[in-house]
């Protein structure tokens, strides 16, 4: 993932064609045995560190030229649930010229990450909030503008870098992936920008050790159908037999990947009485929220699968149940490729696995539950607790 500097002094400026988070390679990450792999930059995250560090950060770009940006989010823990608290994050961004601009009395070596700089430290709850200005890209060039990102964690000896922020509505966003693709370090790195009046307003949570080399594992966690929280929820083309888009391959997540959305896999050990219960579950849950939850049933049993069938099959559940708002789809096997559903990693063996996303963001995941009032709360929790509420910020505190 190459990233580069731009860095402007005494009317002279630059461009380093390395990498501004280390010149790494797989290699180096299994030979070094640094956590992250090591990062070219990372540690100028010391210069000028406050002795006292706020949850909430206002950059020297706030006042300046450019469009006001608030940057807000949670860091968890490895489970991506666990808010993590004080953990330090250090950002350092171009300015609205696209470039990293000094200023009269900088240290020398933190020029080199320009004069919008700064660090957060995540509250109790995980939370921090960066007020800065929207980067924008390096002149004449076609990389993604972007927000540079280190972390330093409590019980880590280094610190190391996430992937930067980087925005969907950026032009430069998809060509250049196509080439340099994001490495998911510490879940994906791309936020979705929203307006509150004259703000641009973009959500950015961090999962601790996500991707990144020489972590540390403990315990494992991890559920072993899905994607990892954290990740983003692939674009996939099931049949829809049932409810809204019926007739259609509609993908969930771009069409309605801007809302919070819930898909419920069943593969090859289908118990029909459980999946009804849950379906008029989560068909009542899409009820009560409205539009702002998005319901997929995702159906894929390989086992004596015919497609007019399993159509048939489907349409007769959902007008037995008398679903309106979730959609009831099949695919072949999740290990089709033709409909992609095949990136979900799902296991075929699984009896159900849920799948919780926002802003096409995986946020929570759960495996073989059973439709009982404890795993029914289990799911409404969570999808209280990942809603989210973009404008919920705290009042400014200017450095």
């Amino acid at each position: 993932m190459k990233k580069f500097f731009f860095c402007k002094g005494l009317l002279i400026f630059y461009l380093l064609l390395s990498s501004c988070h280390g010149q790494n390679t797989k290699n180096a990450h299994a030979t070094t045995g640094i956590v992250g792999g090591g990062c070219d930059g990372c540690e100028l995250m010391y210069i000028g560190m406050p002795k006292q560090i706020s949850a909430s950060s206002t950059s020297p770009g706030w006042n300046e030229k450019g469009q006001k940006l608030v940057v807000t989010g949670t860091v968890f823990r490895t489970d991506g649930r666990t808010p993590a608290p004080n953990v330090i994050i250090y950002y350092w961004q171009t300015d609205n010229n696209g470039y990293y601009s000094s200023k009269a009395g900088m240290n020398e070596q933190a020029k080199r990450h320009g004069h919008i700089r700064g660090w957060v430290k995540t509250d109790a709850n995980g939370k921090y909030t960066v007020r800065t200005i929207r980067p924008a890209p390096y002149p004449n060039q076609t990389m993604p503008a972007h927000i540079h990102l280190s972390i330093k964690e409590p019980g880590i000896a280094n610190e190391y870098y996430p992937d930067e922020i980087n925005f969907d509505d950026d032009k430069f966003l998809i060509p250049h992936f196509k080439k340099h693709p994001q490495e998911n370090r510490g879940g994906s790195g791309v936020v979705r920008v929203l307006l509150k009046d004259s703000l641009q307003v973009a959500e950015h949570n961090i999962i601790l050790g996500l991707n990144i080399p020489n972590y540390p594992r403990r315990q494992s966690t991890a559920i072993r159908s899905g994607l990892p929280v954290g990740e983003d929820q692939p674009s996939f083309t099931p049949f829809h037999a049932y409810g809204p888009d019926k007739g259609t391959r509609t993908c969930p997540v771009c069409k309605y990947g801007r809302y919070q959305g819930i898909i419920y896999f069943v593969g090859n050990n289908p118990d029909w009485n459980a999946m009804k219960n849950w379906l008029v579950f989560l068909e009542q849950q899409s009820i009560e929220r409205q539009k702002y939850l998005k319901v997929y049933f995702v159906y894929g049993n390989e086992k004596d699968y015919d497609k007019g069938v399993r159509e048939k099959q489907l349409e007769r559940l959902g007008q037995a149940l008398h679903i309106q708002n979730t959609a009831l789809t099949f695919v072949p096997s999740f290990a089709d490729r033709d409909s992609e559903v095949w990136l979900n990693k799902i296991d075929q063996g699984a009896s159900n696995t849920f799948i919780i996303y926002r802003n096409r963001n995986i946020v929570d995941k759960y495996t073989d539950l059973k439709p009982v009032a404890e795993n029914f709360k289990i799911i409404s929790e969570s999808l209280d607790r990942t809603r989210g509420d973009y404008f919920d910020l705290p009042e400014p505190k200017y450095n």
